[in-house]
C-alpha cells in the first residue's frame, strides 16, 4: 500500500524489502502508518510479500526505514 523503499534479496532467494519511508517532499500514501519490513521468498511459484513481527518494545510509531541491508555469516 505504501510502496517499498528498498530490497536486499539473498543467496537463498529470500527478499528483505523496507517499505513506509516517510520524507520531506514525496508524498506519503499513508502518512499515520509506521514503516514496515516485509520477507518474499522468490523460490515460491507465486511469491508474496508477508509482515515480519518486529519485537515487543521496539518504537513502532517512529519506524522509518529508510534503505535495508542483510549480513550473511
Amino acid at each position: 500500500e505504501t510502496g517499498s523503499e528498498d530490497i536486499d534479496i539473498l543467496p537463498n532467494g529470500l527478499a528483505f524489502i523496507s517499505s513506509g519511508l516517510k520524507y520531506p517532499g514525496i508524498k506519503s500514501f499513508a502518512p499515520d502508518k509506521p514503516g514496515e519490513i516485509f520477507l518474499m521468498d522468490l523460490n515460491e511459484d507465486n511469491p508474496r510479500a508477508v509482515e515480519l513481527r518486529i519485537s515487543r518494545g521496539f518504537d513502532m510509531a517512529s519506524f522509518n526505514p529508510h534503505g535495508i541491508s542483510t549480513y550473511v555469516d
